[in-house]
């Protein structure tokens, strides 16, 4: 192996120095390592600046970022303002609307009531004139009442209580009660009766009011003096029998009572019961009558729920009808039908018997037709020589001819 020298001069004293190749190799790696190491320096310096100079326009961008986030994050406040002071508006305005057609309410409202007031105030003084009236005309009506009392014996001479109650009732029917029926009761079908029935009803003959009336007069006791309660149960007992809902005792009896002055009560003894002297005759029937139509809504849908129970009621009797006449059907059937199957049972026995006899008959004639098959000639001539004698010679050939 050639070794090989170089010679290295000193940058600063010129001396030459010469060195073999491993020594060259050894300073060229040394001068190389040292190169190598301030490269990297180079290098992390240059990559330490790249970083922060990264950093720092990352910091920048963010901070950028941050500021345009910032800015419309503002932009949307703004946005979000307007449209909260456009809400605030807008509910300030509906509310001023609701607040004005309130007060606009409330001022109708007031004019309404000042008029009701007005008319309740004209109403009053009309309420008012009309009670007076109504006392006038009932000091006149006991005026007339007590006049009646000193003439009435001699006008009921010629028509008795009923006929003038009757009267009174006539004279006023067309104006008053055109739908009204006021006739005299009749049916004594329960033992008694009263002496008028009064109905009204609808224009469509809905009833809404009914009177069971009894009326009696001094002529009607004159042996001994009766009391109006004594007649109490028998109208109660009336009223009732004949489906009435009032009962209304007109009565001149007990004539000098404070009780019995004019329309008296008495449901406390016997339910919607009154009595009342002849000239308040009509104006019992006028006042149970008005009291009455308040409830005609209420009785036109109770007779509508009573005439769909009574459809209802009919469509059951006729099934129960229908139910009655499918059972007699169905027992008679179902008899016909066991007669039938006993028929058939008993033609099935009679044929069963019959086949039985066939299957006899035909066993018979099997032992018949055996019978017949093994019969032979032999068996026909056995024992009987002159048969047999007879078949052989029938059965011999014939004799040949002479020649």
């Amino acid at each position: 192996m050639k070794n090989t020298t170089n010679e290295i001069r000193c940058p600063h004293c010129q001396t030459a120095f010469t060195i073999d190749e491993a020594q060259f190799a050894d300073i060229v790696r040394q001068v190389r390592n040292a190169e190598f190491e301030a490269e990297i320096h180079v290098r992390l310096a240059a990559a330490e600046q790249a970083k922060a100079a990264e950093i720092a326009l990352a910091v920048t961008k963010a901070a950028q970022e941050a500021q345009q986030n910032l800015s419309e994050r503002e932009q949307r406040i703004v946005r979000l303002e307007r449209q909260l002071s456009a809400a605030a508006s807008e509910q300030e305005l509906a509310v001023t609307k609701a607040v004005t057609a309130i007060q606009q309410q409330l001022t109708e409202v007031q004019g309404a009531l000042a008029a009701q007031t007005a008319a309740g105030t004209v109403r009053e003084v009309e309420l008012r004139k009309a009670h007076a009236t109504e006392l006038a005309l009932k000091d006149e009506l006991i005026d007339r009442y007590k006049d009646l009392k000193a003439k009435l014996s001699v006008k009921l001479l010629g028509e008795t209580l009923e006929s003038h109650c009757e009267t009174e009732f006539n004279r006023m029917r067309s104006l008053a009660f055109p739908n009204a029926q006021f006739a005299k009761d009749n049916d004594a079908s329960g033992g008694s009766k009263g002496d008028y029935i009064f109905r009204d009803a609808t224009d469509d003959g809905v009833e809404y009011i009914s009177i069971m009336f009894e009326m009696k007069n001094e002529a009607d006791a004159s042996v001994s003096k009766k009391k109006n309660h004594d007649f109490f149960a028998k109208l109660d007992k009336d009223r009732r029998e004949k489906g009435c809902e009032y009962a209304v005792l007109v009565s001149l009896l007990e004539e000098d009572s404070d009780l019995y002055t004019g329309i008296t009560d008495v449901s406390n003894a016997y339910p919607k019961m009154f009595v009342v002297r002849p000239q308040f005759f009509l104006p019992i029937i006028g006042l149970l009558r008005n009291a009455a139509q308040d409830t005609i809504t209420v009785k036109s849908e109770l007779e509508q729920v009573k005439r769909q129970n009574i459809d209802i009621t009919g469509f059951e009797s006729e099934l129960d009808e229908f139910k009655a006449a499918f059972g007699k059907n169905y027992d008679l059937a179902s008899r016909k039908f066991e007669t039938a199957i006993k028929e058939i049972d008993a033609s099935i026995n009679k044929l069963q018997k019959v086949k039985e006899a066939l299957f006899g008959s035909e066993r018979n004639l099997r032992l018949a037709n055996d019978k017949a098959t093994a019969l032979t000639v032999q068996k026909l001539t056995k024992g009987n020589p002159t048969m047999q004698a007879r078949f052989a010679e029938l059965a011999a050939p014939p004799a040949e001819d002479a020649a």
